[in-house]
């Protein structure tokens, strides 16, 4: 699969594609022949993987750090898995800061909703009497 394909199934641009490979967020690209980058199921787990914790907030300095230790070996398994326990930690902290602004949120529409509910009534009431 060529990176136009990838980008296009993972709605990214060729250009985030090579800027994630050039940052080191997923080992060098497989190519053809000619040099150019032929996609394999492999890269392809990686391009998912990056976009999907990109798309979360995670920094490239840390899936960079991730992906060196990754081709780095088995004996990094600890390191990692710190990387994405560090990650997740952060992760739910946003989710809790998320969570509350939509339950404010939600109190002030419902507050909207109550207010519009009377003012439509008042007005109704207005008309009715005038």
């Amino acid at each position: 699969m060529n990176i136009s394909e990838v980008a296009a199934k993972y709605d990214m641009t060729p250009a985030t594609i090579r800027y994630y490979e050039s940052q080191g967020l997923m080992p060098a690209i497989t190519r053809n022949q000619s040099g150019t980058r032929d996609f394999q199921e492999e890269d392809l787990i990686w391009v998912e993987f990056i976009k999907c914790m990109r798309d979360s907030g995670l920094s490239i300095h840390s899936l960079s750090k991730y992906s060196e230790l990754y081709q780095i070996g088995e004996q990094t398994l600890v390191q990692r898995k710190e990387i994405l326990v560090e990650e997740y930690q952060k992760l739910l902290e946003k989710q809790a800061l998320i969570n509350g602004t939509v339950a404010k949120l939600e109190k002030k529409i419902e507050n909207y909703d109550v207010k519009i509910k009377q003012y439509e009534e008042a007005i109704s009431t207005e008309k009715e009497l005038g």
